[in-house]
């Protein structure tokens, strides 16, 4: 009998110390979560903001310190499966979520990190749904109508057509976002807008119709407030019935020229608006560019550098406000929306100097226009 007491009690000694031993291991650790789509049509999003938040946590770790720990979840830029990565996370202990990249999926997360009061800091959903109403949601790109109205104001600044053409997704709350804001800055400038054509995500494959609308009634200039596949198709298409307009897209046209199968020729002069270009010269930009190439085998995009700022931005302001692994994620929250809304808090990153944030989770930054130049995006 004296034999089974002891047996138990060295078990229940062993337990306890591995038990406390990887109890006192995460108390060392902030847990962050990442959600995007790593596969699927929209995977050059995901595997950009996963490659590029690793490559900050492994920046991070390796200064000492506090340490992060990064779990990226796949939602194939579906809603309901960012809700069940999600849902993983939570279950896994996550602190802190880097998420979801797309926007769709990003909004129904919303929802959830706020019911949860999970700090959720989005580098690439712009949809103003993501943040509305929801005080710990905050987003390193520009939302969906300043873009639109940074790209209507330079279009008017530097006299680039005289008939405007937009083909957008009415379907898609990123795309829509942006045409909305485009349209009232054009308007209200009296830019004249002679075609206005949607498409959807079941009908994204046959332009013809949009372009020839756009070609019949003389618009010397498209807008394109979508993403890079289909733009891609109506670059291909506006050459075979002849249309040669500029054409101009925001951040979602980023990845064009590593689409497979593109021929990048057809990008030659089309202009984007986005805060972020591997081929600036600048010493950080080239280090993040070299690591990421050694990662993934190509140059990263904006989407990636989105996710390496969204990770040091946390990480300045963990410095800054006190939080230490261990405290509860809510806590970490309060203190995290405390310190970036906070007047005497600011980033310096790839995408952009001295950022800083509304109370509404919009990032304020100046944006960077590109022409793509031979292969090359070249800065405006």
């Amino acid at each position: 009998m004296k034999k089974i007491v002891a047996l138990v009690l060295v078990l229940a000694m062993l337990f306890t110390s591995v038990a406390c031993g990887k109890k006192d291991e995460d108390a060392n650790v902030i847990k962050i979560g990442g959600i995007g789509p790593t596969t699927g049509p929209a995977a050059i999003y995901g595997v950009a903001t996963q490659y590029g938040a690793q490559i900050a946590v492994e920046e991070i770790n390796a200064l000492g310190g506090i340490q992060f720990e990064l779990n990226w979840q796949d939602d194939e830029h579906d809603a309901e499966k960012a809700v069940n990565a999600y849902n993983t996370l939570m279950d896994w202990g996550m602190d802190i979520l880097v998420g979801t990249t797309t926007t769709n999926p990003s909004i129904a997360v919303s929802t959830e990190a706020y019911e949860d009061r999970i700090f959720m800091f989005t580098p690439s959903a712009s949809s103003p749904k993501v943040t509305e109403g929801k005080d710990n949601v905050f987003q390193m790109c520009f939302t969906d109508p300043s873009q639109g109205v940074r790209s209507a104001q330079y279009i008017i600044e530097k006299g680039l057509g005289t008939k405007v053409a937009i083909i957008y997704n009415n379907a898609d709350a990123y795309s829509a976002g942006i045409y909305e804001g485009f349209k009232a800055e054009a308007e209200k400038n009296g830019v004249e807008i002679v075609s206005v054509t949607t498409f959807t995500d079941d009908t994204a494959t046959d332009f013809t119709a949009q372009l020839n609308d756009a070609k019949t009634n003389g618009a010397d200039f498209v807008f394109l407030p979508i993403y890079y596949t289909p733009a891609s198709l109506i670059l291909a298409q506006a050459k075979s019935i002849d249309y040669a307009p500029v054409f101009c897209g925001v951040d979602g046209m980023d990845g064009i020229l590593t689409l497979e199968g593109f021929d990048a020729a057809l990008a030659e002069d089309v202009m984007l608006l986005t805060p972020f270009s591997a081929d600036a010269q600048e010493e950080p930009v080239q280090d993040f560019v070299k690591k990421y190439e050694k990662l993934a085998g190509e140059k990263p995009n904006q989407f990636a550098a989105d996710a390496y700022d969204c990770v040091y931005a946390i990480y300045n302001a963990i410095q800054k406000n006190g939080i230490k692994p261990g405290m509860k994620a809510e806590e970490m929250c309060d203190k995290l929306i405390e310190t970036f809304t906070s007047a005497d808090f600011s980033y310096t990153g790839l995408t952009g100097s001295n950022m800083t944030w509304q109370a509404n989770g919009e990032v304020d930054k100046a944006p960077k226009g590109y022409v793509i130049k031979n292969g090359a995006y070249v800065e405006l």
